[in-house]
């Protein structure tokens, strides 16, 4: 599991550059059922960017979150502790936020690296994990059990 570090405030021209990024991926997303297009930028602590996009199927179940994307691109590279990711989406009065599966995702890489909810004119509200997802459960809790 990755080190637990709190989530550091990041530097304005990171947070810019996350914010493009998932804006960019935004623009691959495979929709043509929900038609809601959402991109995300995952930032590791050594400073790589890894973008992702919703990718929806037919069989609805199969469809994948750009959050999870980003994070399952990340992981495949060997990457697993994360500062931040940036999520953008079309919604105009609100902010993007995780669903459930995605923040457990998240979860399972620690509760103190930030997230970046963005609407389109640029605006955004950083959460840690662990205020997107209070009590709970991660791999340590395993431990306990044994």
């Amino acid at each position: 599991m990755a080190q637990e570090r709190p989530a550091a405030g990041l530097e304005p021209q990171q947070v810019q550059r996350l914010l493009l990024t998932c804006q960019e991926a935004k623009k691959s997303a495979y929709c043509p059922y929900s038609h809601f297009p959402v991109g995300a930028a995952l930032l590791t602590r050594d400073g790589r960017i890894f973008s992702g996009c919703n990718v929806e199927n037919a069989c609805y179940t199969l469809g994948v979150c750009a959050e999870r994307t980003a994070i399952q691109k990340a992981i495949s590279e060997g990457y697993k502790d994360f500062r931040a990711i940036a999520i953008a989406s079309d919604l105009q009065d609100d902010f993007i936020s995780p669903c459930g599966a995605c923040r457990q995702v998240m979860r399972e890489f620690g509760c103190t690296w930030a997230v970046y909810m963005t609407k389109p004119d640029g605006t955004y509200m950083m959460k840690t994990v662990q205020e997107l997802l209070p009590v709970s459960f991660g791999p340590e809790d395993l431990q306990k059990t044994q």
